[in-house]
């Protein structure tokens, strides 16, 4: 079972975040999922929709996002990952102009997994790295640099 589970985290990494299918959320992630931490602003993100939304914000930021996986290993119905992220902050989707920052960013979580499907997470990635990125960015384009 973990390993059925660690295969169906490192999927998702592949194809919700890499391959940016929309269509796998539907089929890997369980239609009342929490996804505790996993927002821009640290709060917790609900079902298919609330995951949506956020995923479309954050391709829209960054289209390029990579993913890559440093960790995946389970026990029982849970997973940890640990990841790598590189993108360049090319569109508006926080909120803020496109600075063409090139980001790198960290992170953790955990699922639970049932019935082949993502029931809850808990996450953790470094929110303060990216904006610190993109500020940079801004201020050194605004600068002239």
């Amino acid at each position: 079972m973990a390993d059925d589970n660690v295969a169906l985290g490192r999927r998702w990494f592949e194809e919700v975040w890499n391959q940016k299918k929309r269509e796998s959320v539907t089929e890997l992630l369980a239609a009342d999922c929490v996804m505790h931490g996993i927002s821009e602003t640290g709060g917790d993100v609900r079902g298919h929709e609330g995951f949506l939304a956020l995923h479309a914000k954050l391709l829209t930021a960054f289209p390029d996002m990579r993913i890559t996986l440093d960790d995946c290993f389970g026990s029982g119905d849970k997973i940890v990952v640990r990841w790598t992220a590189t993108m360049r902050h090319t569109g508006s989707g926080l909120g803020i102009e496109a600075t063409g920052a090139e980001i790198k960013l960290r992170g953790m979580g955990i699922a639970r997994i049932a019935g082949s499907k993502v029931q809850e997470t808990w996450d953790n990635w470094d929110r303060m790295a990216m904006f610190e990125q993109i500020e940079a960015a801004a201020k050194a384009k605004s600068a002239g640099v």
